[in-house]
């Protein structure tokens, strides 16, 4: 049995102004989910993006825009909004404070195609010494 401290997770710009907190994944030896935190400025969110798995994405505090496809919706702190695998998504914080959002996804290793290319993909492996 492991106990994940998350007060102890490293936490990553992953643009200017969206910083996210990797709390479950293949890292610390989930083998079905991936979960983590972020942060968003205002204006600030996630850009057009998908995943091979279904996710639910989570307002913990403030307001978002998400878009699905070409549907929007607004979804505010204790509402959630299940993404379909493979539907082309994102969303931007409505609101001029810190916009934090929970994602959860059907897989260990996070993984995200983007509509821009010149966006950064990120993997969150195990180290290799874990590797079997």
């Amino acid at each position: 049995m492991q106990i994940i401290n998350h007060a102890r997770q490293e936490k990553e710009d992953w643009r200017e102004g969206v910083t996210t907190v990797m709390l479950v994944s293949a890292v610390n030896s989930a083998s079905q989910l991936c979960i983590f935190d972020q942060y968003c400025a205002p204006g600030l969110g996630a850009p057009t993006h998908l995943h091979a798995v279904e996710e639910v994405l989570s307002v913990i505090e403030g307001k978002a825009e998400i878009w699905l496809g070409d549907a929007r919706k607004q979804i505010e702190t204790g509402e959630s909004l299940i993404i379909p695998a493979g539907y082309w998504h994102g969303f931007t914080n409505l609101l001029q404070t810190t916009l934090h959002v929970r994602a959860t996804l059907a897989a260990p290793v996070f993984e995200a195609s983007y509509d821009d290319r010149a966006e950064l993909s990120r993997r969150f492996l195990p180290p290799a010494s874990q590797k079997r």
